[in-house]
This record gives structure tokens, C-alpha cells and sequence, in this order.
């Protein structure tokens, strides 16, 4: 079955359909979310709350990319939370234990096969750049966090911030002006690969 007969199906109202969808991009609506955020829990909250809303509003999905519509819904959902929140998101990139301490190594930010040394190294860099994001204003974090870092087209992100390619490219060029600006202040952490021009800002 392909995401076109998976979306009709889900449609349709077969749930198992739309859990299909919910694997297929489940880790990208919490990507998404959590650099939105900078927070875990805060993106593990919208993640779920954004696919709830795409269950109930499967019937006005009316084509186009299914993930471009998806991340609508998720970055929607993370604005209304900011804006609930009426503060800039300035939550460590550490999750906290429940007795508020901070988690120096969490395990899914671990990769098995590096040295302690590029463990550390790969954290900081990861903390660097949420911190650069979290000081654009929100639709150009968007465009950023969609293109850069998700890797999507720019005609999935025009979709899912429903704005003009123009538009999409503009925001992009002087969000990545900033983001190159703010990330000379870490120049250390940075391999000397690293061309935010070039590459976005995948590592």
C-alpha cells in the first residue's frame, strides 16, 4: 500500500492505516517539534497532539504532499504552544530526572559506536545550534528546523507554512545569514566540514 492508498483508506476511517502513517513520520513530527521547542517533553506533548488533530481532519487533506501537510499541523501546534507559553523558549537541550536534574548523557542522544569524546563533542555542537534557533523568530526557525535540518523541498515547506516559494527562500537566506552569525561564536565546535552555506545545518 502506498501513502496515497493509505491516506484514502485512513480516510475512509481504517485506523490501522493511519498508524501506518504515524510510523512512517512520527519521527519526524517530534524532530520537528523538538527544535521547535528545545524541549523533549514540550515536542513529545505536540507530536501527539498534532497527530490527533490529522486523525480528525484526515477528511480535509485534499492532496498534494501528506508530509508537508502533516508538518503544518506540527508547526502549528508548536506556535500556539509558544505563544501559550508567552515567553521565547529558552529550556535547556538536556532533559531533567523527575527530581529536576539535569540528564548529562541522555540515551537516545547516544550513539553506540563514538568515543566519549565525539559523545561530548556532538552535544555541544547539538546544544550550540538550538541555541542560534531558538534566537530566530519563529517562521524562520520553521523554515530552517524544515529545510535545513529535515532536509524537505522547498515545495513541501511552502505547503506547510503556507507562504509563497518566494517567500520560503527569502526567510531561508536570512535565516541561515543569522544562524551563520551566531554559530562563529562556537567556531570551535565546529568540523571543519561544516558549511551552513552548502550543507544546512545536517551534521
Amino acid at each position: 500500500m502506498d501513502e496515497t492508498e493509505m491516506v484514502q483508506y485512513a480516510k475512509e476511517g481504517d485506523l490501522d492505516a493511519f498508524n501506518r502513517l504515524v510510523l512512517e513520520y512520527q519521527d519526524l513530527a517530534f524532530n520537528v517539534a523538538y527544535r521547535l521547542m528545545g524541549d523533549p517533553a514540550a515536542a513529545e506533548d505536540i507530536t501527539q497532539d498534532a497527530f490527533i488533530s490529522a486523525y480528525r481532519k484526515i477528511n480535509s487533506f485534499k492532496g498534494g504532499s501528506f508530509k508537508a501537510w502533516l508538518m503544518r499541523i506540527v508547526t502549528n501546534a508548536g506556535y500556539d504552544e509558544l505563544r501559550k507559553l508567552k515567553r521565547r523558549p529558552t529550556v535547556a537541550l538536556e532533559p531533567v530526572t523527575n527530581e529536576d536534574e539535569e540528564i548529562e548523557s541522555p540515551v537516545w542522544l547516544t550513539d553506540p559506536g563514538e568515543t566519549p569524546e565525539h559523545t561530548i563533542e556532538r552535544e555541544e555542537l547539538n546544544s550550540a545550534i538550538q541555541n542560534c534557533l531558538n534566537d530566530l523568530d519563529f517562521e524562520f526557525k520553521t523554515i530552517v528546523i524544515l529545510v535545513d535540518v529535515q532536509g524537505m523541498n522547498y515545495s513541501e515547506v511552502a505547503q506547510a507554512v503556507s507562504k509563497p516559494l518566494g517567500t520560503v527562500k527569502s526567510r531561508l537566506a536570512r535565516a541561515r545569514i543569522k544562524m551563520q552569525d551566531c554559530l562563529r561564536g562556537f567556531g570551535e565546535l565546529l568540523p571543519s566540514s561544516f558549511r551552513l552555506e552548502s550543507e544546512g545545518l545536517n551534521r
